[in-house]
């Protein structure tokens, strides 16, 4: 490709590794001091060789170490502990366990679970210090309880808390979900304990927020119906809490969720509705730099209105950056564009790199750029109709090649049919959100006449009815793959490589893609050899018993006669079956008394009785038995005693109690975790 500037590439990269490793390998030393003195040495070394048009090495190689040194002390800024004002910092001077007095500011409006309204907050003091950081706030539902926006301000009277690991292996981490958002604490509060509510100055996401809000309860007074409405929310405002679970999970079943995530397809399709618009001002005196102006200024609205998700910021920064390389009638290339959108936004906001959307979004465009062009010149149909469907089916196909290796890690399943998906679709999302922004438009001036969101309203069930369709297609809806972190490397490895030998044949590159090949192969075998092991494992489940017997590539799972049928993909067989790589499940119920591993193994239920003579090596107490747990320790003399969440919370500190008093070892998988015998 003409006019890529690799030193752009290089630069991304290693900014990037810089970033990766402040994350993985944090230090206590603060690196901004060392990246401002390089900056000093590399003007020097620059000064010194400004005549010369080939600089040296050491000018190449101090550059590339100062863009990964801005990436490590970008990401260390984000942590607590090198921020002075930092809550974390007030809080360790006291005693945590306490009850603080927080005044805190929501920043952003978080879907609520089952339990609670979530936000996230700004603490602005503790205790009356002044204070920054973001903090996770939990507001317990009840029929007194008050939705809270944007720039609220709460005074509460709680203790700050850590955000709690899962407690069974290979579910999703919520902590460091949150951690990369930058929230490393939570707090816990009903309504009562909100001390004081007040409205905050307003900020521009605030006054974004309250306008969007204000176009939902338009929205929702119109005669679209309720599914049909929470998609054009999820088209045009970014708002996709109010999507139904089984109709979202269609979507996904049928490779059309990124429909309803704004993203950079939205904000491209916006783009050029938006030339076509203004066009007519390139025709007068400045009319173009205006116009870029205009269309800049619409797009990050936009963006703004959609929640400033990642990937919607990407797409406004690089077509913003597109209009400014056209002012400047530079040539450019949309791969220069992408990586300088990339740089600038991580030198921002280095979190955003762990932000899924903004991994599978930039992924997407790059192999669109790289491989789409070449592979649309195989054919070129004389029908304009057929040529479009063509184009559509090559940026779809090189869209996937791009981000199904990490869509299989995030989300373990692939889209079979995401090419009829996007044929249908694609073509049509122009037109919904073209008639959806009309829609908005015309509903927050209380103009929108019945007979049009009739029409979209028919528009978006007609969608809905087709992709629920696709979604029932079971047998090419491929589920539960398992994807590790180094069989995500080694496959994007050997697409590089396969990509690179498919642009240029040469014999070097043919050797490269096959060793990539081959390391690709290792990585299976190895992989599928480190879950071939046997264990057993006592999950943590609240009001149920689930033991798992592992045995290579089948499990069999011991379940009280309470248990549901659909155990298989329930909460939290489902991600273990996907992570183990099981292929051959069982259920039976668990009996009184079994062996593994050459250790005997009594299951305690409600019933309470136990045989008073055999030899017990591992106790699991379960159900809350009525048991005195001291004359059965006499008794049966086990090695161990483990109680699962399937108990009283005061039975079981009375059993730790007694444990430790018989100096035997005590697990609570409600504490620690499910446990895990080998």
């Amino acid at each position: 490709m003409r006019f890529i500037n690799f030193a752009v590439v290089k630069f991304s990269v290693f900014l990037t590794l810089g970033i990766l490793s402040a994350y993985f390998f944090p230090t206590t030393i603060f690196s901004l001091p060392l990246v401002l003195s390089s900056f000093i040495l590399l003007f020097i070394v620059w000064f010194l060789e400004r005549k010369r048009l080939q600089k040296s090495i050491f000018f190449g190689v101090l550059s590339y170490l100062i863009f990964f040194g801005i990436g490590f002390a970008c990401y260390q800024l984000q942590l607590p502990k090198f921020q002075d004002e930092h809550y974390s910092h007030v809080l360790s001077k006291g005693d945590t366990s306490e009850t603080s007095l927080l005044s805190l500011k929501i920043t952003e409006v978080l879907k609520p679970d089952r339990y609670n309204h979530k936000y996230i907050a700004e603490c602005i003091s503790v205790n009356k210090t002044e204070t920054t950081g973001k903090i996770l706030l939990n507001i317990q539902k009840d029929s007194t309880s008050t939705e809270y926006t944007i720039d609220d301000v709460l005074l509460i009277s709680e203790e700050v808390i850590t955000i709690p690991k899962p407690l069974n292996p290979h579910q999703f981490d919520y902590s460091e979900y949150m951690k990369k958002l930058g929230v490393y604490y939570q707090v816990r509060s009903k309504p009562r304990s909100i001390l004081v509510f007040e409205k905050g100055s307003k900020t521009i996401r605030g006054s974004a927020e309250g306008f969007r809000n204000h176009l939902i309860a338009k929205l929702n007074k119109s005669n679209i119906n309720d599914n049909e409405r929470s998609i054009i929310q999820a088209l045009v405002l970014g708002q996709r809490r109010d999507i139904d679970k089984e109709l979202y999970a269609d979507y996904a079943a049928a490779g059309a969720v990124h429909i309803l995530a704004v993203s950079g397809l939205h904000v491209g399709i916006l783009f050029y509705i938006l030339k076509w618009l203004f066009f007519p001002l390139g025709n007068l005196r400045y009319g173009k730099q205006l116009k870029s102006i205009v269309i800049i200024g619409f797009l990050f609205g936009f963006a703004l209105l959609a929640g400033l998700s990642p990937s919607v910021v990407r797409a406004a920064t690089m077509f913003s950056l597109f209009l400014f390389a056209e002012q400047l009638k530079r040539p450019t290339n949309s791969i220069n564009t992408l990586f300088i959108s990339y740089l600038f936004l991580l030198i921002i906001n280095p979190l955003w790199l762990f932000h899924v959307g903004f991994q599978l979004s930039y992924l997407a465009v790059f192999f669109i750029l790289l491989i789409q062009p070449k592979l649309f010149r195989y054919w070129y149909p004389k029908n304009r109709i057929i040529r479009k469907v063509w184009a559509i089916i090559t940026v779809s196909v090189a869209a996937q090649i791009g981000v199904v290796p990490l869509s299989l890690f995030y989300f373990h399943q692939f889209p079979g049919l995401f090419l009829l998906t996007n044929i249908v679709v694609l073509p049509f999302l122009g037109i919904l959100l073209g008639f959806g922004l009309v829609i908005v438009l015309l509903v927050s001036v209380n103009m929108l006449p019945d007979w049009l969101s009739e029409i979209y309203n028919y528009l978006v069930l007609w969608l809905n009815n087709f992709i629920s369709w696709v979604a029932k297609q079971d047998a090419f809806l491929f589920q539960d793959i398992h994807f590790s972190e180094e069989k995500v490397l080694a496959t994007y490895l050997f697409i590089v490589t396969a990509i690179l030998l498919w642009k240029y044949y040469s014999y070097r590159r043919l050797v490269v893609c096959l060793m990539s090949i081959c390391l690709l192969i290792g990585v299976f075998i190895w992989d599928k050899r480190e879950a071939s092991g046997n264990e057993l494992i006592v999950f943590q489940k609240n009001r149920n018993t689930l033991i798992g017997v592992k045995n290579g590539s089948n499990l069999l799972l011991l379940k009280p006669d309470t248990l549901s049928e659909t155990a298989k993909n329930a909460f939290p067989i489902k991600g273990y079956r996907t992570a183990k790589q099981i292929e051959s499940f069982s259920e039976k119920l668990f009996p009184k008394v079994f062996s593994y591993n050459n250790q005997n193994i009594l299951v305690l239920d409600s019933v309470a009785v136990y045989p008073k003579s055999a030899k017990i090596d591992i106790v699991l107490l379960t159900q809350s038995p009525r048991v005195n747990l001291e004359r059965l320790i006499d008794s049966l003399q086990p090695k161990q005693v483990i109680a699962d969440g399937n108990n009283y919370k005061s039975y079981v500190k009375r059993w730790r109690t007694t444990c430790k008093q018989k100096k035997l070892p005590f697990y609570h998988t409600g504490t620690k975790g499910a446990f895990i015998l080998e």
